[in-house]
């Protein structure tokens, strides 16, 4: 069994690296200074991919945000839907999750 302070320090790890690399997507999106048309067009078609792993990751900032809040409270490894025990397998490869396997589906 993972201790919470360890899971939350994972939990905070990856929301820093998010946070990083979120910032780095505003700073590629912010950053066009070509003229030549089949330039701009290539930076257009990369600034979809970019802002697809953007709010990819903003989704993921706000789980994880939220697992921080259940961990803050106490409910963390408490499924929100019936309130049964998350396992701790579950947690190890997806520690946001809010959602015990039988209530993912």
């Amino acid at each position: 069994m993972t201790p919470i302070s360890t899971r939350k320090t994972q939990l905070e790890a990856r929301h820093a690296f998010l946070n990083a690399r979120l910032h780095h997507i505003e700073t590629e999106l912010e950053d066009h200074d070509t003229k030549d048309w089949d330039d701009l067009a290539a930076e257009r078609e990369g600034d979809e991919v970019l802002e697809g792993m953007g709010q990819s990751g903003q989704s993921e900032m706000r789980q994880i945000e939220a697992a921080l809040g259940r961990i803050a409270d106490g409910s963390y490894g408490i499924c929100v839907t019936c309130g049964q025990k998350v396992s701790d397998e579950r947690l190890d490869t997806l520690p946001a999750t809010p959602f015990c396997r039988d209530c993912a589906v």
